[in-house]
C-alpha cells in the first residue's frame, strides 16, 4: 500500500488591482506634471535653426540655414561634441534646498570644454537622476540649464529625466551634460601652433566653478566646522560663495576669434578644471615648448586663501586642484595681446598675463606661487 502525502502551499492573494509603478517608488502622474514645466525653459532658447519637433523622440537642429543672420556658408565643418557634470557640488546644493545655480554649472563645464576647440556651440543635451519625482526641483534645474545656454547663445535641444528610487536616497540627484559645437577646420584650435615668445592670458574665474567640492565639502564642514547659513564676509554667506555658477566664457571667447577672422592668433585655449593650471595647459602643448606661469601675476578670490588656511592645505595641492582664479587660460601671440585683453575688458571678463612660452621641454611650472 502506497501512502501519499500532500502538501499544502498557501499562495498569497494580491490585492484585486495588482501592483502599479507607483508602488515601486516611480509616480507616472508626478512625472507628467514635471514634464509639462520644461518645454517653456527649452523653447526660451531655440534660434531658427532648432527644428521644432515637441513630443518627438530626438532634437533636430539645423547646422546651416538660409538667413543672412544665421548662415555661416561652412567650408569643411568639424563637429565638435563634449560632456561633464558637476560633481559633488550637487550635495552643496542639495543641503541648501537650491538647485537652480548647479545648471549653470552643467552648461559650463561642458560649454567651456568646446570653446577649447574654437567651436561655436550649437545645442546641448541633459541628463537628470533623481530618486523620486520632484517637479519643483526639476524645474529649478532645468531653469539653470535654460539660463546657461542662454548665456552660451546654445538652444536646450532636449534631455532625460531618469527616476531610480533603488539607485538614490530620497532627495538626491545627479546631472551630465552634453554640449555639440561647430567649428571650420581652417580655424580649429588645437595648439599645434603654440611657439616659443608666446603668452598666456589668464581670465578671472568666478571662485571655485565645480571642482574639487570632496575637498572643499571636508574642509568647510568637518575641519572648519561652518554651516552653510554662516557668514563668509560681510557680504556673502558660504552658501553664497560655494554656489557661485562657474563662469561661461563662450560670448566672449567668440567675439575674440570672430574679431581676427583671418589671422590666427589665439594658439592654444585651456578650460582650468580638475588638476589646475599646469596639467590642463600642459594637455594643448605641443613637443619643444614649456610654459612658465607666475602665480603672483593675478587676484586670487579669497575663498581660495581661506581654504588652504582652514584646512592646512599645501600650496602644489591647492593648485593641482583648484582653478585659484583662472577659469580659461588663452595662449597667444604677443604683439595682439593688449587687443585681446582689450575685447575681454569690454565683454566685463578681468584677465592678465600670467605667463609666457620658451623652447623646452613640454611641460608647465608655476612659479612664485
Amino acid at each position: 500500500m502506497i501512502v501519499c502525502s500532500v502538501s499544502v502551499v498557501h499562495v498569497p492573494i494580491l490585492p484585486m488591482s495588482g501592483l502599479s509603478y507607483k508602488d515601486s517608488g516611480v509616480d507616472l502622474d508626478v512625472y507628467n506634471e514635471a514634464m509639462k514645466r520644461l518645454p517653456s525653459l527649452m523653447h526660451r532658447t531655440f534660434s531658427p535653426r532648432v527644428r521644432q519637433l515637441d513630443g518627438g523622440f530626438a532634437g533636430l537642429f539645423q547646422l546651416d540655414f538660409d538667413n543672412r543672420l544665421f548662415r555661416r556658408n561652412y567650408e569643411d565643418p568639424v563637429m565638435v561634441a563634449c560632456t561633464d557634470g558637476v560633481g559633488t557640488k550637487l550635495k552643496v546644493a542639495q543641503m541648501a534646498g537650491r538647485s537652480d545655480s548647479v545648471g549653470i554649472d552643467l552648461v559650463a563645464m561642458c560649454v567651456n570644454d568646446a570653446i577649447c576647440c574654437g567651436a561655436e556651440p550649437l545645442f546641448f543635451l541633459d541628463y537628470v537622476a533623481m530618486s523620486h519625482d520632484d517637479p519643483v526641483v526639476l524645474e529649478q534645474i532645468v531653469q539653470g540649464i535654460s539660463d546657461g545656454c542662454l548665456q552660451s547663445d546654445c538652444a536646450l535641444l532636449g534631455g532625460e529625466t531618469a527616476i531610480m528610487p533603488d539607485l538614490y536616497q530620497p532627495g538626491d540627484y545627479d546631472l551630465a551634460g552634453f554640449c555639440v559645437g561647430v567649428v571650420e577646420r581652417k580655424h580649429l584650435i588645437d595648439g599645434k601652433t603654440i611657439a616659443a615668445d608666446d603668452v598666456v592670458i589668464g581670465i578671472a574665474s568666478s571662485g571655485i566653478h565645480s571642482n574639487g567640492f570632496s575637498l572643499v565639502r571636508k574642509i568647510v564642514f568637518e575641519a572648519a566646522g561652518k554651516k552653510l547659513s554662516d557668514p563668509f564676509d560681510d557680504q556673502q554667506t558660504f552658501e553664497d560663495v560655494l554656489l557661485q555658477p562657474t563662469l561661461i566664457y563662450a560670448k566672449a571667447i567668440r567675439q575674440v576669434l570672430n574679431y581676427y577672422k583671418v589671422k590666427s592668433v589665439v594658439h592654444g585655449i585651456a578650460h582650468i578644471t580638475g588638476g589646475g593650471l599646469a596639467e590642463n595647459i600642459e594637455r594643448i602643448l605641443p613637443a619643444g615648448v614649456q610654459v612658465e606661469i607666475n602665480g603672483a601675476s593675478w587676484d586670487r578670490p579669497p575663498i581660495f586663501e581661506w581654504l588652504q588656511q582652514n584646512g592646512n592645505v599645501a600650496t602644489d595641492e591647492m593648485f593641482r586642484v583648484f582653478n585659484m582664479g583662472i577659469g580659461i587660460a588663452l595662449i597667444v601671440s604677443p604683439y595682439y595681446a593688449e587687443v585681446i585683453r582689450r575685447l575681454l575688458d569690454e565683454n566685463g571678463l578681468e584677465n592678465w598675463l600670467i605667463g609666457t612660452v620658451s623652447a623646452g621641454k613640454k611641460s608647465v611650472a608655476v612659479v612664485n606661487s
